[in-house]
């Protein structure tokens, strides 16, 4: 991220730092414990293909099967993020996620989002990006 360190003044955006570096190292079990148990993803924001109804993935049972479903199945996942905005107890961070999957890569520009309890625990992540903006960008690596 461009500008002055922003990796630990702030709860929200120290979860969503660490939950990044989690999908990075694809490291399930660590991802799944930054998650308040009533915690939830929306990934992305609205109905897909990986949440039909567009209601999100509650409770870590659900976030799991997410992992499952469509971080575990990717080469990489890399986040190229332009900055970070902070307040209350929420963080968003704005930027490209470059998704690696057999021998293709698929850039999706978004907003990225982490709210956490007291605790630091994420209560909820969801990521504002479009699905056929993200499907042009589809390139052989």
């Amino acid at each position: 991220m461009t500008g002055p360190d922003r990796t630990t003044e702030h709860p929200a955006r120290r979860a969503g730092l660490a939950s990044q570096a989690a999908v990075r190292a694809k490291d399930r079990a660590a991802w799944l414990a930054l998650f308040a148990d009533d915690g939830w993803v929306e990934d992305p924001v609205g109905p897909s293909g990986f949440d039909p109804a567009g209601t999100g993935h509650h409770g870590h049972a659900a976030i799991a099967a997410f992992w499952d479903m469509a971080i575990a199945p990717t080469d990489s996942i890399e986040f190229l993020l332009t900055d970070s905005f902070a307040g209350g107890h929420e963080a968003a961070f704005v930027g490209t996620i470059r998704t690696r999957l057999g021998g293709t890569q698929i850039d999706a520009e978004g907003v990225f989002t982490y709210c956490v309890d007291p605790d630091g625990r994420i209560r909820s992540l969801r990521a504002f990006w479009e699905i056929d903006r993200a499907m042009a960008t589809a390139r052989p690596i």
